[in-house]
């Protein structure tokens, strides 16, 4: 197969590990989309040098050939992570890491991120999303748009906010969601998270009868109604700063107590989200050799379906309406938040605040730290067009990445085996044999340097088995690499 010029360059030249952003399609788990690309990358001459290089570090570095096997067999793919898991059922700048760029990560969890969604009224559910199932209905006929630009101002500026019921964050050790599952008490003291709103818009107005959004139409059972009626008192209750009377506690103790016994099972969005694990089974590898992607036209746009795609449906314009008026209103509302902040809580609460009740209909996230939708955000479906679409993309988000932070980068020379593990005895520090230590436990290397030091200058200048002889011609540079880290 003969590779274009521009493919021969970048695979020659050096392999810009570091973070870039790719725009998240709806019904995608954030895992998923990292599965997705390295289908894509792994078997990509664009990163062929890294996926070598990373199987040449393990290899070098395991003791046994067991381990080298082992280690190669699972090195194999390029190495990469996301800066903070994107919701299925939202679509917009997902951060991903590649290589080194991986440790940077961390720092896009406390960034700043712009996010748009549609808050539609006059219902909640378990999840606080259209994905739910309903737990109550209020009515929506007083809300307007005056009223709801009226109660934004209580959600500016800084305040505590309290996560979604079925969210994946643990109180006591377990997560809420487990609470409910299980029929048990939830912790009295729910503790909120100290959030900020920099920005609050209100983009768009939706006027009943006007719009395609919909509530869902499954219904959560009883106990799960008296549940989430038990969490939202105790919600009301902190935030008046009041604490539940005896006898309070007690009629929740029975409500709760009354189904403990029930055993269900919930299909729980928000858990899918953190814990999304692929099958244990393991896939009988292919029968057609690996090709370079999109040599032989266009791959299918989710190579590996699964649990993470898929897992949010658009609404159906056709589907039959959950009401028998014109239905209740929404409104399209742009933010800009601070770490930890949920959107579907925000939905779920402005809905208290009018009145009424709300739930998360859509939900995009155009900007996230410094990356941005149509701006340097790579699209999802670039994937699917082949090497020669994507490659120079990633290349260029790359290198912009890489000129802001600079570390030592992978080159093609550097990726030879037998370089290396010269390189490797070379770094070994020389051991001593415990029989030549004197009586005061100093080595027999310490009685080495005073004998030099009283050698005369022409014996002493001369190189000794105790010092390093520096390495000669290309080699030099490479080891002084190995040893900063850049190999």
């Amino acid at each position: 197969m003969r590779l274009s010029p521009a493919l021969w360059k970048m695979s020659t030249e050096a392999v810009l590990e570091g973070v870039f952003a790719i725009s998240k399609p709806l019904g995608m788990s954030s895992a998923q989309v990292i599965r997705d690309c390295q289908q894509y990358f792994n078997p990509s001459t664009y990163f062929k040098p890294l996926v070598e290089a990373q199987v040449d570090k393990l290899r070098n570095e395991s003791q046994t050939s067991y381990k080298k096997r082992r280690l190669a067999k699972r090195s194999a793919q390029v190495k990469m992570g996301h800066g903070g898991t994107l919701d299925p059922l939202a679509t917009g700048v997902l951060i991903l890491g590649i290589g080194s760029g991986t440790k940077s990560l961390q720092s896009f969890l406390d960034c700043t991120k712009t996010y748009e969604t549609i808050v539609l009224f006059g219902a909640a559910t378990d999840s606080y999303d259209r994905t739910g199932r309903i737990l109550t209905k209020r009515p929506y006929d007083h809300i307007t748009r005056e009223l709801v630009e009226k109660e934004m101002d209580n959600f500016r500026g800084k305040f505590e906010q309290i996560p979604p019921l079925y969210s994946a964050l643990k109180m006591e050790g377990k997560p809420l969601y487990e609470y409910a599952r299980e029929g048990k008490p939830i912790p009295r003291e729910i503790i909120g998270r100290e959030v900020e709103v920099k920005e609050l818009e209100l983009l768009e107005w939706f006027e009943p009868g006007t719009h395609n959004h919909r509530w869902p139409t499954a219904e959560a059972e009883t106990a799960e109604k008296n549940l989430a009626e038990q969490v939202w008192r105790v919600e009301k209750n902190q935030a008046n700063a009041r604490k539940l009377t005896p006898e309070e506690a007690a009629e929740d103790d029975k409500a709760v107590t009354a189904h403990e016994a029930m055993k269900r099972q919930f299909d729980v969005r928000q858990d899918e989200l953190v814990r999304d694990i692929p099958p244990h089974k393991r896939r009988k590898p292919s029968k057609n050799p690996a090709l370079m992607s999109g040599a032989l036209g266009q791959l299918p746009a989710s190579p590996v379906p699964g649990r993470g795609s898929n897992l949010v449906q658009t609404p159906s314009a056709d589907a039959p309406l959950p009401w028998t008026d014109k239905g209740p209103a929404a409104a399209r509302i742009r933010m800009t938040v601070t770490s930890g902040f949920y959107v579907r809580s925000f939905c779920h609460d402005l809905g208290q605040k009018v009145g009424s009740a709300g739930l998360m209909a859509e939900l995009s996230r155009p900007r996230q730290g410094d990356f941005s939708l149509g701006v340097n955000c790579l699209e999802y479906a670039d994937l699917s067009k082949g090497e020669k679409e994507w490659a120079p993309k990633v290349s260029k988000l790359l290198a912009e990445w890489q000129a802001k932070h600079p570390y030592p980068v992978r080159t093609q020379p550097a990726f030879r085996t037998d370089r290396n593990q010269d390189f490797a005895k070379a770094k070994r520090p020389r051991q001593v044999s415990p029989s030549r230590s004197n009586d005061n436990g100093q080595a027999e290397s310490s009685k080495r340097v005073k004998a030099e030091e009283q050698q005369p200058e022409s014996v002493a200048d001369k190189p000794t088995e105790q010092q390093s002889i520096p390495a000669s011609g290309d080699e030099a540079p490479q080891k002084q690499a190995e040893e900063s880290g850049g190999v």
